[in-house]
């Protein structure tokens, strides 16, 4: 197996990526390419890998560094097992980097410190929980010493380099950035090729200085599979929840189809991607929506009563076990994110949204008797809902017959369901109506 493992720090961090030209003689070495990688683990990123390793081989590059930040894999282990063959056996050198200083590199996919060609870490990041190893074709994954620490637990920099995760070229403080990364892959042979990513030179006072001679550039994932990527981040898809379904409720409150409508439906629409990447569990999903509609009860009336404290009780529950935890980490949102979102949540329901339809109702022309025969206009067809304009307002309505009332036709109000208007065509309304009152 081919492997080059580093614990490597560059007296060149201060210096420039690009360094001198090289002569015509010497061609200038190939790029080396840096992928960044964050959060947790899932199709998207796995995809995106994938890509990377394509375009660098078809674009003719020395090298590809994965710069990764993740506690976790979101995605099966044959899928993970797949990956880890991937860059095993990958026709250029991979590097795995673990870093800025903070990062983690938790769960299956810190195996990949395993399979890389040359791998790093950043002082102050840390690496573990790698639970059982996986059996990708033809590769092994073996830590060595280090492997019944990593399953249950993790390390940093310095433990790391006593169970000789990484193997070290001089005594050094780790790998603090990529640049860096960028540098310890020089001299790694592959395939009868040898990755030049440096140059030695000596200045007038005798000083040797390295300068990276490679040119390294930078890709992420593009503004579509970034947007996805965060969806399904356990902060992100719990406030998308949140929000896209109160937001819903109130436009169920409004007449005709708003802003806060088309909203609402494109954050439930995200939250909904990102639970279904996420370990998500169902019932605690189910609590949630029982929140929304105990909400709505009261919403209806305009005064916060039992069902909205019912509500409360059980977005609290269902936010709290959301999320089931991955090995070394938890996924349930931070204090900060559970206090906005179920805060958020309890104020717009005890506040805004029964101040909302109070204040409808509060108009002469909703809630009174003598407003069951006025005449009105269909704004949006009734078929069998729509929107209709009676006394200068806009309502939702319902036509209780069969016949659809098409826009611009007069219609009779006959009857009020809560914030709802049930109407018919003018033609025989009245008759209808008079012997409605008759009884």
């Amino acid at each position: 197996m081919r492997r080059l493992l580093i614990g490597l720090a560059s007296t060149a961090a201060a210096l420039v990526l690009a360094g001198p030209v090289a002569s015509a003689q010497d061609p200038a070495p190939g790029p080396v390419d840096v992928l960044q990688v964050s959060g947790l683990i899932d199709p998207i990123v796995i995809g995106a890998i994938d890509d990377a390793i394509e375009r660098t081989v078809d674009d003719g590059s020395q090298a590809l560094v994965l710069q990764v930040n993740s506690r976790g894999a979101v995605v099966g282990r044959d899928e993970v097992e797949e990956l880890l063959e991937r860059i095993a056996t990958a026709p250029l050198p991979i590097a795995v980097w673990v870093g800025p200083s903070g990062a983690r590199l938790y769960g299956t996919p810190a195996q990949l410190l395993a399979v890389a060609d040359v791998t790093g870490m950043a002082a102050g990041a840390r690496v573990g929980h790698t639970g059982v190893p996986l059996r990708p074709g033809g590769v092994s994954v073996d830590f060595g010493a280090a492997d019944v620490v990593l399953r249950g637990g993790s390390v940093g920099l310095t433990q790391a380099r006593e169970l000789g995760v990484f193997k070290q070229r001089v005594e050094d403080q780790g790998i603090p950035t990529v640049k860096n990364m960028v540098d310890a892959l020089d001299g790694f042979e592959e395939g009868g090729r040898v990755v030049e990513t440096t140059e030695q030179q000596t200045l007038d006072d005798g000083t040797v200085r390295r300068d990276t001679t490679t040119v390294v550039r930078f890709a992420k994932l593009s503004l579509v599979d970034q947007l996805f990527h965060t969806a399904a981040s356990p902060a992100v898809a719990y406030l998308l929840l949140l929000a896209g379904l109160a937001l819903l409720v109130f436009e169920f409150f409004t007449a005709g189809v708003g802003i806060a409508g088309v909203v609402g439906a494109t954050a439930t629409v995200l939250a909904a991607t990102g639970l279904a990447t996420l370990p998500a569990r169902g019932w605690a999903v189910g609590l949630i929506l029982a929140a929304m509609l105990a909400f709505a009860v009261d919403v209806q009336v305009g005064i916060p009563r039992l069902w909205t404290g019912i509500g409360a009780v059980l977005a609290i529950v269902g936010s709290f076990w959301l999320f089931e935890p991955l090995p070394g980490t938890t996924l349930r949102p931070s204090w900060i994110t559970l206090l906005a979102g179920i805060g958020g949540l309890i104020l717009a329901f005890v506040v805004g949204m029964p101040s909302m339809v109070r204040s409808r109702f509060a108009t002469p022309t909703i809630g009174r008797e003598w407003m069951i025969g006025e005449i009105g206009e269909v704004v949006e067809a009734v078929d069998p809902d729509g929107v209709v304009s009676v006394g200068d307002a806009r309502w939702r309505a319902r036509t209780n017959r069969a016949t659809p009332v098409t826009t611009g036709e007069p219609v009779r109000v006959v009857a009020i369901d809560g914030v709802t208007l049930e109407v018919e065509p003018l033609e025989g309304a009245a008759r209808d109506h008079r012997e409605r009152r008759s009884h």
